[in-house]
């Protein structure tokens, strides 16, 4: 496994140590602060609605008509930015602890800023990914129960295996061998960083742990779709979560709880269908 140089992570550690205090961590956090901000103010506009999926009718659709391709390019613009400002307010909080031990690492280097922009694009790039994927089977899933009357009768249903699914997904195998990957940031970066040709690792680095992040965390992401992606007291919960399950000490035994919970929700929305 590589180590950092010592001249990284020793020397003149006060110094860096007060930089990073004043630079990095405000930056960090004005960055997450500022997604919710804006992701609040979206919510309180007479375009709210258009935060889910459900609001993409009306007068945005009639718009969409009147633009130069603007059938396809505009929802889907909006579609991008709601998801991104989503993943910049939820998921970035649980990286903290690998922004910090990366940012500390390239301390000694010039284009610091430039490594950890890279890492936080790569780590965006792979999440936008997943939005996409998963945004498009949303759609294919409202248009099948636009058509067909049989599944819009039990269109609760889709609720509930999101839940149950989210729930079991919590026990699984995969979920405890990404979640330790995304517990163990040091390692992490010690494993995928090497200094060579830094931008382009810089940016693998990011994407990398935005899999593992994914793998941790899609189910519970998707449940934004059955509470609805406008839903900003179930986003901050959904936050708190993920951010406590990789990031506290004893996050990890949160997931079995978690699941339990997830499971006895989708036993109850069960009922009420």
């Amino acid at each position: 496994m590589p180590m950092p140089d010592a001249s990284l992570l020793g020397g003149s550690h006060g110094a860096r140590w007060t930089r990073h205090r004043r630079v990095f961590l405000p930056v960090w956090l004005a960055l997450v602060l500022l997604a919710w901000t804006l992701l609040w103010a979206w919510s309180l506009s007479p375009h709210a609605r258009y935060l889910d999926h459900g609001g993409w009718t009306g007068p945005l659709a009639d718009l969409c008509r009147t633009l130069p391709g603007g059938g396809w390019w505009l929802p889907t613009a909006l579609a991008a930015l709601a998801w991104l400002l989503m993943c910049i307010a939820m998921m970035l909080p649980t990286t903290l602890p690998l922004f910090d031990v990366f940012e500390r690492v390239t301390a000694g280097r010039a284009d610091r800023g430039l490594l950890l922009g890279l890492l936080g694009a790569g780590y965006l790039a792979v999440w936008g990914g997943f939005g996409l994927l998963a945004h498009g089977a949303h759609e294919a899933l409202l248009a099948g129960v636009a058509r067909l009357p049989w599944l819009a009768d039990r269109a609760a249903w889709i609720g509930v295996a999101t839940l149950a699914g989210a729930g079991a997904f919590q026990f699984s195998a995969l979920k405890y061998r990404c979640l330790e990957q995304c517990r163990t940031p040091l390692s992490f970066v010690m494993a995928h960083w090497r200094g060579g040709s830094p931008r382009w690792q810089a940016w693998a680095l990011g994407a990398h742990h935005g899999l593992f992040c994914i793998g941790c965390c899609w189910a519970l992401m998707l449940l934004m779709f059955v509470v609805g992606m406008g839903h900003l007291g179930w986003m901050l919960v959904l936050a708190a979560v993920m951010a406590a399950e990789k990031n506290l000490p004893g996050g990890r035994r949160l997931s079995a709880p978690l699941g339990w919970a997830l499971l006895a929700a989708a036993v109850l929305l069960a009922m009420r269908a």
